[in-house]
Order: structure tokens, then sequence, then C-alpha cells
């Protein structure tokens, strides 16, 4: 088997690419159903966060997907143009395909490391997975690996204390940008994961006049309750932003809340004072243009990698154990893959064998010698020889699985197995062109045979 991944994230692609390529959770279903459909002896699980899409697909060995298929793919299914993204794709294989998936399930790749939300987005984009019956053996396996790292690198280090989420980095943010947010009017638009993350660290630093607002104003309500703030109804939008000091969006919308047109209106119905917005939404919330307005100041997810790479660098020792850790299990995972790889190419080295010794006995029974008495008997000894000869290689290929591991052995025996198909592709066409020149007849001298 082969495993690739494909893929951008916050570091190789900005907001505006990202967004581009964000599937929500209908899209990821139908993508994966499509793929299946189309790659039926393959798997897939795709991964879309607001700070990246990832395509994993695990196929045989030989032929099969290659990363352009799958990039081809992404780009028909969002109806834009390879060229217009493929610059700030990364591509991972094999091993490093395992290592990648460990690191950002385990947050040392996010953007705020030691967050735990990508793990609940990973495990979700399995489950959706498994529903479209896209997964299988390989990436339940993988995806499984992922999931117990994770667990063990929060379990084992400090990865994860301290305000480590986007919602949180977006908070600290505020309190960079706004001198008292204690007594800020804040409108927090959206009601799911990170609006919830949102409405803890608004309260943990002091925050109490919070109005949550939410399409369906029920879930709303009772998000707001839990939390002791306000609730908003979605229609009233336009007002909330009209009294409020700060704005943070993390709706799961399509196209823009408000263009810059539109905030322009609400400005002019404002009192003084400026307006901070802070767009954690992908796809955005906020047309961009707006923080071209004055005493409007927009920043979006991206704008907080300067605050998130603070929280980096606490975290080295963190991360650089992670890492070990993360190492140890693509290592167990790769000699899982090599172990289940390796049986069937023997089991197909041992046939392709089987075959060209039956096409070389077949190649010398010919003519006169088709009704040699000893037939029987060469046929025995030539299967002692090559069971010998077979021992031989397995014994070397079990040489080679315990100093490298067993995907350099099963790399080997495919080796083998390539060239013992064309050698007996080759005998097979050899033994017809024998077969249709060869007449069977007898000379005196032939008795030897009998």
């Amino acid at each position: 088997m082969k495993i690739v991944v494909v893929g951008l994230n916050h570091k190789t692609a900005p907001i505006d690419i990202r967004e581009k390529l964000a599937f929500d959770t209908v899209e990821q279903l139908r993508a994966l159903r499509e793929l299946k459909n189309k790659f039926a002896e393959a798997e897939f699980v795709l991964l879309s966060t607001c700070n990246r899409v990832e395509l994993y697909c695990a196929d045989k060995r030989t032929g099969g997907i290659e990363a352009e298929h799958l990039i081809e793919f992404l780009a028909r299914f969002h109806n834009i143009e390879p060229a217009d993204f493929q610059d700030s794709l990364y591509i991972y294989k094999e091993a490093d395909a395992v290592r990648h998936l460990l690191t950002v399930t385990s947050s040392i790749d996010s953007m705020v490391v030691g967050e735990v939300q990508i793990l609940g987005q990973v495990k979700e984009s399995y489950r959706l997975a498994c529903t479209a019956k896209s997964t299988g053996k390989v990436l339940n396996r993988l995806f499984h690996c992922a999931f117990a790292t994770s667990k063990k690198i929060h379990t084992t280090t400090s990865i994860s204390s301290g305000r480590v989420s986007v919602a949180g980095v977006a908070v600290e943010l505020a309190m960079q940008l706004f001198a008292d947010i204690s007594s800020a009017n804040v409108a927090v638009i959206g009601a799911g994961e990170m609006g919830e993350l949102l409405l803890q660290h608004l309260l943990h630093v002091g925050c109490r006049n919070i109005t949550l607002i939410n399409r369906s104003y029920d879930r709303g309500l009772k998000k707001a309750a839990d939390y002791g703030v306000r609730a908003g109804k979605w229609e009233d939008l336009d007002e909330q932003l009209t009294f409020a000091n700060i704005a943070i969006a993390s709706a799961a919308v399509q196209d823009y809340l408000f263009t810059k047109k539109a905030i322009s209106k609400i400005l002019d119905r404002r009192r003084k004072g400026a307006l901070l917005i802070i767009d954690i939404a992908v796809p955005r919330n906020f047309e961009p243009a707006v923080n071209e307005i004055d005493d409007v100041y927009l920043y979006s997810i991206d704008d907080l990698s300067r605050v998130a790479e603070q929280n980096r660098k606490v975290r080295e020792k963190d991360i650089a154990r992670g890492m070990e850790l993360v190492y140890e299990n693509v290592a167990e995972f790769m000699e899982w893959l090599g172990a289940k790889d390796i049986g069937p190419l023997i089991g197909r080295m041992k046939e392709q064998f089987r075959q060209i010794s039956e096409k070389e006995l077949e190649r010398f029974f010919v003519g006169y010698r088709q009704d040699a008495s000893c037939k029987e008997v060469m046929k025995t000894m030539v299967n002692r020889i090559v069971n010998k000869l077979l021992h031989c290689v397995i014994k070397n290929v079990n040489g080679v699985a315990k100093k490298h591991g067993t995907t350099e052995a099963a790399k080997l025996v495919d080796s083998i197995v390539r060239q013992a198909e064309e050698i007996s592709s080759e005998l097979n066409n050899n033994n017809k062109k024998l077969s249709q020149n060869c007449h069977p007849e007898r000379s005196e001298g032939s008795g030897w045979l009998k």
C-alpha cells in the first residue's frame, strides 16, 4: 500500500486561497463519496478546518492514484484552476504522510500549538469518512494511531496548558488592542464550538458585557444562558454592531455576512469610537475591504500568527518531546504497514517462481520428449530446487526486515515479484512460439528418455 496526503495550511496558503478550497460537512460527504465511486480500491479521509484542507489517500503499491489525481479532484470539485492553488500545496508520501497526520492531530502543526480542538476536528473528519464508507483497513489503523499519539502527547507533556486555541489567541489579540476589555461591548457571532470557546475566554479575562448572536436563535439562547450572557437575534446583527466595541466572528457561512458598504451604513448610526473586528471564520464573515473604513480595524485568522508565535516559543520543550513520540509511532505504524504488505507479496513471489518452473519444464518436455517416463520425477526435483531457493530468498528478506524494517523488505520482495512476472511473461511468449515450430518426430537416438 502507498499513502499520500495533498494539502495546504496557514503556513503555506493565505486565507483567500484556503477559503476557496474549504469544505462544509455536506460537501465533505459528497466529495468522499465521489472519490470512492471513482477510485473504488482506494481509501480517503478529507480534513477541512479554518487553517487547513488536507486529502488523505491510501492505495495499492503499484499504479493507482497519484497526487496529481487528488489535486485535479480538488480543483474540479471547487470549480477552480489547479494553478490558482498549486504553489501553496504540500505533498507527503509514505512515512512522511504518516508523520504529518500525527503532528496535525497532536496540534504540533497547528497555528496555536497545544490546541485540543484539532483532535475533535480530525475525529469528525474520520467519522464522516466512515459514514461515506470511503475509509478502510489502512486509514482506519492510521487515524486511530494518530488519536492515540495525540492523547499520549497531551497527557505526558504540558503542551496544552494555558490559553491554547484560536479563540484564546483572538481574545488575547483583543486585549492587546483594546485598553480595557472588561468594559467593552462584545458581539460574538456564531454559537458553534469556536463561539463557545470565545465566550469562555472572554469571561475568563473579565469581560461581562457580551452578546451572542447565532443563526438559530434557540441554540444561541441556550448557549447564552449556559454562560450567563445575552442572546441576540440573527436579524438584529446590524443593530448589535451599532453598539459593539468589539465583534468576534466565527459563523459557518459561504458568503460574507458584511461587506464594506454594509459596515459603512452601520457606522453612520454609531456613536464615536473605533470598532475592532476579529474574523476567525473560514470562509470569512467580513469582506477584507472593511478594513479600509476609518475607525474600523479588521483582523483575520492569519493576523493572529504573531500572538500564536509567542505561544509556540514557550512550548519548545513540549514540542520536542511530542515529536519524539510522533517518530516512535510513525516507525510502529510503518512496521505494521510493511508487515501487512509483505505476506501477500511473498505469496505472489512463490506463485511466480512456481509458474516459471512449470513453464521451463513445459519448454523442455516438447516434441519427442513430451511422453518421457522421467517427466514426473523431474517435476518433483525442480519443485524441490525452487522451494530451497525460495527458502534462501525468504531468509534474506527476513534479514532485511530485521535490519532495515518491513517496509524495505516489502520493497525488496515487490522488486523480485516484478522481475519474476517479466520472466514468466517472456517464457510464456517463447513457449507459444516453440509449440508452433516444434514437430514431435522421434529420432533413433531418443531412447534415453524412455
